[in-house]
């Protein structure tokens, strides 16, 4: 599989697993470019992103229980393809 459709294959399966969590507002970002040369990076990218989340899953939640929600709706893609995710998740009305 080519480098750049295996970013497209990983943010594809991101997306689809993140849909349990019925976001109202998604932005997904590869900034695997930005790790070239470190840790976890790998030609083509797809290691590194950057989740901007909106959900009523959210609603009352602290940080920590957001987050918890976000890695287990990417359950084994944390262990596997996604070497480091950085995660802005709101509610609606924290916007």
């Amino acid at each position: 599989m080519a480098p750049a459709a295996l970013a497209t294959d990983i943010e594809h399966a991101i997306r689809e697993r993140l849909a349990t969590l019925q976001p109202i507002e998604i932005a997904l970002r590869d900034e695997s470019h930005e790790h070239a040369g470190h840790a976890g990076s790998r030609p083509g990218g797809g290691s590194h992103w950057q989740l901007t989340i909106v959900s009523e899953a959210f609603r009352g939640k602290p940080l920590v229980a957001r987050h918890r929600l976000v890695y287990e709706a990417l359950g084994d893609l944390m262990k596997r393809e996604i070497h480091a995710l950085k995660i802005e998740a709101f509610s609606p009305e924290q916007l």
